[in-house]
């Protein structure tokens, strides 16, 4: 009998050993840096360290995987301080001494033809001009090894030594100097300068800033730059295939309509592909919710609500405290459109419990889920639902799955009954265990 058990066992360990690797394997994936917690421990880069959290820029660094960090210490700082480069500027300077991909202290010196352009967090936020956001790290003759931006000739800044590295995840590097370019350099408009109205009508917003123009909403908006603000935008296709609907909404209705696509607080895409979950809006006021879901599907963002999904396609502008997005569909909340659903799979569940179909008097069937068209039975329910049985799926049910299978499996050599997983007895020549 033991002989017959040793391989079962055995084929459960690997299982249960599989389930907890793929669980810490995630965790550790997840927040596995934090660039302010590795920076304090060093004191000599506490004013590099401290101006990543002001611009926001530690945020962003934290939530990538792959990246390098170019630090400068606290006398290197001062030098850029002496610019009185404004806050959006520096953030643009800072950004340029993050680069989007790994190089520990071995890699710098096995750069294949001794040099290589590498994407900054200046070219990837679309804030850069051209190739302005590129960097140049070359590795010189003596194993010295230089850096410098691409709109800036001459390598002027060199690397010191490594920080801290987590292999393939990120690398904090400490080169002698700032790295120099005019673009980043160049001076920012003050958030409250900003024409938001401009902005979109160039950049194919065009219906939908007309729209704003002329609202009582536009204030808002205005009032809420300098404080944060994320902006989507529908394009003009989506508005005008909307234009029925919103001629149909009452004055009122409209403003809250078109302050339900501003959100109070700045949110990089980089937060929005991190941050699942509900968020409010600029129409959001005591029982009056106008909110919506922001939902990741790889490395595109959905925003629900309640009636409809919208997809963001583009950035027209990212300067924190503002960013403006450009979205494939007008953002209807159910506040405003109680009972319409857009896209949406009919009503009635096909998971619906089959005692509903149970009579209730004397040759009548009870009636239809009366609430399938109420806004609380959205899809919302459903998805929350399915999330939580996919966590369970994948999470701590699995993990106590496994255990119970190998319990299951040792108490069988007591000469208990078969072993079972769920409600299925394992295909065993023995008598059950329950």
């Amino acid at each position: 009998m033991k002989k017959q058990l040793a391989p079962l066992v055995l084929f459960s360990l690997t299982i249960l050993i599989s389930l907890i690797h793929s669980t810490t394997a995630g965790a550790a994936t997840s927040g596995s840096h934090n660039i302010t917690r590795i920076l304090a421990k060093h004191p000599g880069f506490s004013t590099f360290n401290h101006y990543l959290s002001i611009t926001h820029l530690a945020d962003e660094i934290n939530r990538r995987q792959t990246i390098t960090i170019l630090a400068i210490d606290n006398a290197a700082m001062s030098s850029l301080l002496d610019k009185h480069l404004s806050v959006s500027t520096l953030k643009n300077v800072l950004s340029l001494h993050v680069l989007v991909d790994y190089f520990g202290a071995k890699k710098l010196h096995q750069i294949t033809n001794g040099t290589t352009l590498v994407s900054s967090m200046f070219q990837a936020t679309g804030s850069a001009a051209g190739t302005a956001g590129y960097v140049n790290v070359t590795n010189l003759k003596g194993g010295k090894v230089g850096f410098a931006a691409e709109d800036n000739d001459g390598l002027h800044s060199f690397y010191v030594k490594s920080i801290e590295e987590l292999p393939y995840v990120i690398s904090v590097l400490e080169i002698s100097q700032p790295l120099s370019s005019a673009d980043a350099e160049a001076p920012t408009a003050a958030p409250s300068d900003i024409d938001l109205i401009a902005i979109m009508s160039k950049q194919g917003c065009k219906a939908f800033a007309d729209l704003l123009r002329v609202s009582k909403a536009l204030p808002t908006f205005k009032e809420t730059v300098d404080g944060g603000l994320t902006v989507f935008c529908p394009t003009d296709s989506a508005v005008s295939g909307f234009s029925t609907k919103y001629k149909n909404l009452t004055d009122a209705k409209k403003v809250s309509l078109l302050l339900y696509h501003g959100v109070p607080v700045y949110q990089s895409l980089q937060m929005l592909k991190s941050n699942n979950g509900i968020m409010n809006t600029l129409a959001t006021e005591g029982a009056n919710k106008y909110d919506f879901t922001v939902q990741n599907d790889g490395e595109d963002v959905n925003l629900e609500t309640k009636v409809n999904t919208a997809n963001i396609i583009g950035t027209l502008i990212d300067q924190d405290p503002f960013v403006v997005y450009k979205i494939d569909k007008v953002l209807m909340p159910r506040e405003l459109f109680k009972g319409v659903k857009e896209d949406l799979a009919p009503a009635e569940s096909p998971k619906a419990p089959k005692k509903k179909k149970t009579t209730t008097k004397k040759g009548k069937a009870p009636a239809a889920d009366e609430d399938a068209d109420s806004p609380a039975d959205g899809p919302d329910a459903d998805a929350d639902s399915d999330d939580e049985k996919a966590a369970d799926d994948n999470g701590v049910s699995g993990l106590n799955q496994g255990f119970r299978f190998v319990m299951a499996l040792g108490s069988m050599g007591k000469g208990g009954r078969s072993p079972t997983v769920g409600n299925h007895p394992l295909p065993l020549d023995h008598e059950g265990l329950s």
